[in-house]
């Protein structure tokens, strides 16, 4: 249910700048990356650049490429999956199309809507609407069972907000003031766009905000999601169906997985709790506003050229992106976003291939080798426990670059090359659905990728006990073989060891073995490992960062994932024979190059579990002693930690 990624956004470029030699004591990050930041300018259409981002700029341009080729006959598509994408294509591309259609086929979705006068007619079409993807006032989603994840689960949740996170919605939030004036301003414009009146489009909209602020106080902040194990909570339906009589979710759910589930799952109850206050006979109006809304907001970005630069406004304004992508760059993303498999298996056979997946297989083995070293001579847990974590990661599944095949979901989508944009997106989003329901009563598949292999990123995830290393990040300056092996550790020899370290973080913890929540840990051990944790929240809980504060409860699990994979990575460089500390330590921070919005980096402190990539860099090295030695750092330089606040976990 829960994976946990590498990367925050767009976070290094293999472009070389030099380092200034007196300032590595003082700020690791801004003297490898200061004269890169002093010439770095930020795009247009983006909202950082920087390490992350311009491996993605590249995969970018380099597919965009391919794929001109592709729609010129000059390029074979690889199969038929690959056939279906680049009609699919062309159809997001043809601009001329989509403003001719304007909103004409998303009319028959909002008359649907229109047409519900009662919480009596929307139960009548809730299941439809589900299987259609219209927003609800409560989500259902098939995930495996965080404790039998052999088998799936059906989770009840609460809807998302308009502003990115509860928090927003305290009075004194200042960003709230500016944010709900644009989304006010574009919803108006988008219903007015589609055909409402001035004056209904002010009110549909107000009416939205409306029922978006009942929701608020039940749901939970960024903070509270990150503690994931918490999101556990299951009930007999019976009990959940009977929080409300306004939907009658039991006889909607039996529809949906032709099943009645004896218990589903709340990650969020006390929105449950407050249902049946929120959907009341007098509130019916805004809900239906509500969903009116929401749905001309999804479909905008398939809709005509206007409706996608007028839709991306809001989300613009809260990374501080300048501009909208242009309509080639947007297409490129729309059709890559629906074929994702597609798009990253052919990205993986041409531009990753299987000598390179066995290469990096065995760096991964060798980085898990050296943590089991680690757990092994650990000093702090038992021998009960120790034994538990070496099993479990001896059990942790990897994989490298992309699946061996495409994921069958994607035979399906077969493009109707006569019908618009909008309607061949919406058979798509239809498909997925009737397949994620259809989950329902099956086994687990557990080959089953959650990131292409075009995303430049990795992750863990606990209900898998698995590790996953997309092709697009297995490049400079993470990893490349012009490299050092020292340069090479300091980047994806961290990220692996990060990725492992997850499985031990405060949350991937409480999963055993096989991806099940289930306590192995002894009483005493538990104990200790959750003052150690106390102690990474503690070291970067309210650092100063872009006009706000680090959150350190929200961040603690990404910040001892980085911890470990550091401290793993650097044992490992020091195993190999031309080990290069300084070179470590300098790719580190390399990697970390960013360049971003106030905005962007504002955002991320308030719904990111990832800490701002320069504390990532910065802060880590600090708990390790060889940093000390290698660049001579002495009490009184900028990168001086006593010893007794040096936190060591793994």
């Amino acid at each position: 249910m829960h994976n946990t990624h590498f990367a925050a956004g767009n976070p290094g470029s293999a472009t070389t700048f030099p380092i200034d030699e007196s300032q590595l004591n003082q700020d690791l990050y801004d003297a490898v990356n200061g004269q890169w930041a002093k010439q770095a300018t930020i795009p247009a259409d983006h909202s950082s650049t920087g390490g992350f981002m311009d491996l993605v700029d590249n995969i970018e341009h380099t597919l965009m490429t391919d794929f001109d080729d592709l729609l010129a006959g000059k390029l074979t598509p690889a199969n038929s999956e690959m056939a279906e994408f680049k009609k699919f294509y062309a159809l997001a591309l043809d601009t001329a199309a989509r403003d001719k259609a304007q909103a004409t086929p998303l009319k028959p979705f909002l008359a649907s809507i229109e047409a519900l006068h009662s919480f009596a007619d929307l139960n009548a079409k809730l299941p439809k609407f589900y299987r259609q993807g219209i927003p609800t006032p409560v989500t259902l989603v098939v995930e495996p069972d965080m404790k039998d994840t052999s088998n799936y689960a059906l989770y009840v949740d609460a809807p998302n907000l308009i502003l990115p996170d509860k928090t927003y919605y305290a009075k004194d939030n200042p960003a709230a003031k500016q944010l709900l004036p644009i989304y006010t301003q574009m919803a108006t414009k988008l219903l007015t766009m589609v055909g409402y009146s001035a004056d209904d489009a002010q009110r549909l909209v107000d009416q939205t905000k409306q029922f978006d602020a009942l929701i608020a106080p039940h749901v939970k902040s960024s903070e509270e999601a990150a503690d994931y194990v918490k999101d556990y909570n299951p009930f007999p339906l019976a009990t959940v169906a009977a929080k409300t009589d306004a939907l009658d979710l039991t006889a909607t759910i039996t529809e949906l997985l032709h099943d009645t589930p004896d218990q589903v799952i709340l990650p969020q109850p006390t929105y449950f709790d407050a249902l049946s206050d929120l959907l009341t006979p007098a509130n019916f109006t805004l809900v239906k506003s509500w969903m009116l809304v929401k749905t001309v907001l999804f479909a905008s970005a398939t809709l005509s050229e206007d409706f996608r630069q007028v839709g991306g406004t809001y989300s613009r304004a809260l990374s501080g992106q300048k501009q909208a992508r242009s309509p080639k760059k947007a297409a490129y993303y729309l059709a890559s976003g629906y074929f994702s498999q597609v798009v990253g298996d052919y990205y993986g056979r041409k531009y990753f291939g299987e000598t390179a997946k066995a290469d990096v297989r065995k760096m991964v083995v060798k980085m898990a080798g050296v943590y089991q070293n680690r757990l092994k001579t650990n000093d702090w847990l038992s021998s009960a426990t120790r034994q538990k974590a070496i099993v479990k990661l001896q059990k942790l599944t990897i994989k490298v670059g992309y699946p061996d095949k495409i994921d069958p979901l994607f035979a399906k989508f077969k493009v109707d090359t006569t019908k618009t944009l909008f309607e061949n997106a919406q058979a798509f989003d239809e498909i997925a659905l009737e397949e994620h329901f259809g989950h329902w009563g099956h086994p687990v598949d557990r080959d089953k990728w959650d990131m292409s292999a075009n995303t430049v990123n990795a992750y863990y995830s606990p209900s898998n006990n698995e590790i996953v290393f997309p092709a697009a990040i297995l490049q400079k300056p993470f990893y490349s073989l012009e490299q050092s092996s020292s340069t090479n550790y300091g980047g994806i020899g961290a990220v692996m060891a990060h990725e492992i370290s997850h499985a031990f973080d405060n949350n991937g913890s409480q999963f055993d073995e096989f991806g099940n929540l289930n306590n192995w840990w002894t009483a005493d051990d538990l104990a200790h490992f959750k003052d150690l944790s106390q102690a990474m929240i503690k070291e970067f809980d309210g650092i100063e960062f872009a006009g706000q504060k680090v959150n350190g409860k929200l961040t603690v699990s990404e910040n001892i994932a980085d911890a470990g994979g550091l401290s793993c990575a650097l044992e490992a460089a020091k195993s190999a024979d031309d080990v290069d500390l300084r070179a470590f330590f300098i790719n580190w921070a390399n990697v970390w190059r960013m360049k971003a919005t106030t905005e962007y980096m504002q955002l991320l402190l308030s719904i990111d579990v990832h800490a701002p990539a320069k504390l990532r860099a910065d802060v880590q090295v600090k708990n390790l002693d060889d940093f000390y030695t290698t660049f001579n750092v002495q009490p009184g330089d900028g990168m001086y930690l006593k010893p007794a606040d040096r936190v060591k976990i793994w």
